[in-house]
């Protein structure tokens, strides 16, 4: 396999296997769920005490497997994810975000894990279900979400008493050319609410494993793929809040501060 990818001789070869490998990797997304995990969700549904805490572990061990089949297929990439942010808990994560990766990829870190969903895929049967039984919360109010919305913040307290870390991506899209975007401030008033540390998180390179507009993985790409933690945003002494001003501006500093030392 490695072969493959480093042999010039074979350059013409890589986009078959590229659609080979990205095939093996959407046929344990599809087949894999159907097959193996839609027994153990349906079991965690009619007897798990604690229906979200099942769900978000199983959604944790699938992605899990599903980097692990990427690991193998693909020998070239290199991971760095330091036991520094596995040990995150009870805590808000904020995150770049430059490819679909970045989120299932933090579902693979963190089993006890909340996060927000794009509000169309709550009007989609099962996958509904999936998630919203996962305690994840829509991104808008639209289609008469509101109740769901405010049942996820009455419970957060709880869910952050557990250990829980609600992860998201304040820019809400992904970049196509890694610069960062607008941050939009409904985590940050989250973790101001319940007075929560943002531990802000910085992946690289998962947009070259898996470019933006392409459906195939790329099986040439050799670097590492990395999350970093540039820092924390503590609550102050107002109460254990912070100012949702004030922390956008800090978040947004710390990420400026690296893509200028990447680029230098």
């Amino acid at each position: 396999m490695k072969g493959l990818q480093t042999s010039p001789r074979l350059k013409y070869l890589r986009p078959a296997f590229d659609l080979v490998v990205t095939l093996l990797l959407w046929s344990y997304y599809t087949v894999g769920f159907i097959v193996f995990f839609a027994p153990l969700y349906l079991s965690a549904y009619g007897f798990a005490k604690n229906r979200e805490r099942a769900f978000q572990g199983l959604n944790h061990v699938f992605y899990k497997g599903f980097f692990f089949l990427l690991r193998v297929l693909i020998p070239g990439a290199k991971w760095g994810i330091s036991e520094e942010i596995l040990a995150i808990k009870s805590a808000v994560i904020v995150c770049n975000h430059i490819s679909y990766l970045d989120s299932i990829l933090m579902i693979s870190l963190f089993k006890r894990h909340k996060t927000i969903v794009k509000s169309r895929f709550f009007h989609i049967p099962i996958f509904r279900q999936v998630i919203e039984l996962s305690g994840y919360i829509p991104s808008t109010a639209d289609g008469g979400l509101s109740d769901l919305i405010i049942r996820r913040i009455e419970t957060m307290d709880e869910f952050f008493e557990s250990g829980g870390v609600f992860f998201a991506f304040p820019e809400g899209t992904r970049s196509r050319d890694g610069t960062l975007g607008p941050l939009n401030t409904g985590v940050l008033k989250i973790a101001r609410m319940f007075g929560k540390p943002i531990q802000v998180l910085y992946l690289r390179n998962t947009n070259h494993l898996f470019q933006p507009g392409k459906f195939l993985f790329n099986t040439g790409f050799k670097g590492t793929i990395a999350v970093q933690r540039l820092g924390s945003v503590e609550p102050d002494d107002r109460g254990g809040r912070l100012l949702v001003s004030d922390s956008i501006g800090r978040v947004r500093s710390m990420y400026e501060a690296e893509q200028k030392k990447s680029a230098g």
